[in-house]
């Protein structure tokens, strides 16, 4: 079961390069989950998901439904990334994540104007 998440508490997800957010969602290679509770970050966890040599492999719609996956079992609320094409807009839109999209820079500091953009 998901469990409720309030505009004060929230997870994050950043598509990371080291201590920076990624480019392109669909072909990260690590994933960050940051817990947010009251405008601070009070977890931060790395995930390895190889979505850039897995891109491309297997039928239709397999690749979307790994990040859907990732996406579930994270709670997540938004995703901040420097890019992501418009079929992954529609699919977390439809899943009830919120895409940050145009995201640069230090990676926790992305997750907390990800934060300010939900909560306004």
């Amino acid at each position: 079961m998901r469990a409720m998440i309030r505009s004060n508490d929230m997870n994050i997800a950043i598509n990371i390069i080291g201590d920076r957010v990624g480019s392109g969602l669909g072909k990260a290679q690590t994933m960050a989950v940051a817990h947010i509770v009251d405008g601070a970050i009070t977890s931060w966890d790395e995930y390895e998901v190889g979505w850039n040599l897995l891109h491309g492999q297997g039928p239709e719609g397999t690749h979307h439904a790994r990040i859907v996956r990732f996406m579930r079992e994270h709670a997540i609320t938004a995703v901040v990334t420097g890019h992501m094409g418009a079929p992954m807009v529609n699919t977390l839109t439809k899943l009830g994540v919120r895409p940050v999209v145009n995201i640069s820079g230090d990676a926790r500091q992305g997750a907390l104007t990800a934060v300010e953009i939900l909560n306004n």
